[in-house]
């Protein structure tokens, strides 16, 4: 296994481990972020389907929005669609008024993640730098004559 893939037991515990990570790096408190990515798991599970799950939430404080990917070791129970565990998890935090840009992050994220070939390659590329590549040369299919 790569440093890019974490054992969890659970679906609360890959919350836990998610809050530590962005705790990190964003240097919000754990227990705020843990908070907000369970209440919007007790609106719905934010499973995909196909082991994939985007948890995701609006924090006040977060200046910008920040994303993890945690590959798991063991599949776990998500609530998915599908009725699939998951093995992939990219967890989304944006800023509290940031509606429009949550939606057009989540819907990007989806789309990518929904791509066969896309969710391949997240199980099993190795390097970080090699992933956050992938990542970033991914380009969404748009509507004809809609430019952003």
């Amino acid at each position: 296994m790569s440093n890019l893939t974490v054992g969890v037991q659970g679906k609360r515990d890959a919350l836990e481990y998610a809050a530590r990570v962005f705790e990190g790096n964003q240097g919000l408190s754990r227990s705020r972020i843990f908070d907000c990515l369970m209440a919007r798991e007790q609106l719905g599970s934010t499973g995909l389907g196909k082991g994939v799950a985007i948890p995701h939430g609006r924090l006040r404080g977060l200046k910008r929005a920040a994303a993890a990917m945690l590959r798991l070791k063991e599949p776990i129970e998500f609530g998915s669609p599908d009725g699939q565990p998951v093995r992939l998890l990219v967890v989304l935090l944006v800023p509290e008024h940031a509606t429009q840009e949550h939606l057009e992050i989540l819907s990007e994220l989806a789309q990518m993640l929904s791509e066969p070939t896309m969710r391949e390659q997240l199980q099993t590329i190795l390097q970080p730098a090699a992933l956050l590549a992938i990542v970033a040369a991914w380009e969404p299919i748009r509507p004809r004559g809609l430019r952003c």
